[in-house]
């Protein structure tokens, strides 16, 4: 069984976002850069799939500029066989939409022919939580949502996924091949040792263009503006319920 696993370069979680000076969008340059947290779930999931011996074979994918080869070194040295680089040079202006992301996963699956796909259920970036889902659409695979659990059954070919929703846990039966993205409390992805890390540098990254894929990766969206969001006031301190109520009804007007 292969496992093909998306995975994208955003901005440090642990980095304040900065919008440009001409507000075309966000500063990354000389900006700390990762894979987004919930790749990185979807990466030690799928490790630790092919650890228990429901897969062979493990291979990172990202649609990205070159820098994004720095992600995917990130996945190998976490324990992927290999990795395929669709290089894309974003302009600001025209962001890559979750639709194309999916054509771009979508051609690059048919291409792999893997049993299982697995994604983040969002990035930190955009928080779009899209992309999986238009994949599975455009695929026509089963899907499995925001998974806190995944059990294989290679014999059956068949994937159970448990996701948390309001009720409670929703246990869901898919067929193989399918398509499942994963939630915050699905795994606690490992640290690449040293030991890994040169592995990685060895190891293949396949490098190919949207254009060698026949995928059209054109924008119909157009950016205008990026701004920051209004700063908030400070909150201030009352001292009985009486003026709490007397502020919600003549300053907020909410009562």
């Amino acid at each position: 069984m292969k496992i093909l696993v998306a995975v994208k370069r955003v901005v440090d979680y642990a980095v304040k976002v900065r919008v440009r000076p001409d507000r075309t969008g966000v500063e990354t340059a000389n900006v700390k850069m990762s894979m987004n947290p919930f790749c990185e779930i979807a990466v030690e999931e799928a490790l630790r799939l092919r650890e228990a011996g429901a897969a062979a074979e493990v291979v990172a994918a990202t649609v990205g500029p070159a820098q994004s080869a720095d992600t995917l070194r990130t996945a190998l040295a976490m324990g992927a066989d290999r990795a395929v680089h669709v290089l894309h040079d974003q302009d600001p202006a025209r962001p890559l939409l979750p639709l194309a992301v999916a054509k771009i996963l979508r051609a690059v699956a048919l291409q792999e022919k893997p049993d299982l796909v697995i994604l983040g259920k969002q990035a930190i970036d955009d928080d779009c939580n899209q992309t999986g889902q238009m994949l599975a659409g455009l695929l026509q695979w089963p899907q499995g949502t925001f998974a806190s659990k995944i059990i294989l059954d290679t014999e059956k070919q068949k994937a159970t996924v448990e996701r948390e929703v309001d009720g409670g846990i929703e246990s869901i039966c898919l067929d193989l091949p399918a398509v499942i993205t994963t939630d915050l409390r699905l795994n606690q992805p490992r640290y690449a040792t040293l030991p890994n890390i040169m592995k990685a540098k060895s190891k293949v990254i396949k490098k190919i263009a949207p254009e060698d894929l026949g995928v059209d990766i054109r924008s119909d969206m157009e950016v205008i503006e990026v701004n920051e969001p209004p700063k908030r006031k400070a909150g201030v301190i009352l001292s009985s319920v009486d003026e709490l109520l007397d502020k919600l009804k003549n300053e907020a007007r909410v009562l």
